[in-house]
Formats: C-alpha cells, structure tokens, sequence
C-alpha cells in the first residue's frame, strides 16, 4: 500500500485511534485505544474477553480513526488475533508508551489489523 508521508507520520507518532467493531447483534461498538504501526500494519493490546476482543473474533471487519477531526484519517481493515508477537512490536510499545506488552496479564491479547483502505 502506497502510504502519503503525513498519514506515515501521524500513524508513527498519535497515541489514540478510534476503534469501531461490531456487536453480534450488528450494533457498533466504538472504543479509544493506545496503537502502535509497525511494517504498514495496526496493532493494539487489549483483554481477550473485552467486547472489542470478542467482536473482532466474530467479524474482523473493522474501522478505526485518529482522534484530530479536523485532519481526518479514517482506516478500513481485518484484523486478528495473533499468538507471536514481532519483537519490533513490542519494542514500538516500549518506545511509544514505556509499556512491555509481553508482561501485561491484563491486555492478553495482541490485534493485528491489516489496512485495505485508508481515506483522508
């Protein structure tokens, strides 16, 4: 994916995006979250029993967006759910946030989400 060098820059550096998923009952679920972008992929850490958690596991499609409204980034993706973690991401979460994902019992589960559009 071709990827303009401000949204390159925005996505290395904003500590929020908006995370919307859907409910079973094809309800949305929005949520805030700390992400990291490593090799032109999304990744977020959460509880593998949290609501998002559990949606994505049902219907990986998903949306996400970073917070400044007034320079929009909108993202579509796929995500998943992975078991091995790259350690050039849990190094990104270190750099970013001074947090090591891999001692976290509370944020278990590592998402990967895989963009196939982005729109500004």
């Amino acid at each position: 994916m071709d990827i303009d060098p401000q949204v390159e820059q925005r996505l290395q550096t904003e500590q929020n995006i908006w995370l919307a998923t859907a409910r079973p009952n094809g309800n949305p679920h929005l949520v805030p979250i700390w992400f990291v972008w490593q090799d032109e992929k999304i990744y977020l850490c959460t509880g593998s029993q949290s609501v998002k958690a559990r949606n994505m596991a049902a219907n990986p499609n998903v949306e996400l967006s970073l917070e400044n409204a007034n320079t929009p980034i909108v993202i579509e993706g796929q995500a998943r759910s992975i078991e091995q973690v790259d350690r050039s991401v849990i190094e990104a979460f270190r750099r970013k946030f001074d947090w090591d994902i891999t001692s976290d019992s509370q944020y278990n589960d590592v998402i990967e989400i895989t963009p196939r559009r982005i729109r500004v």
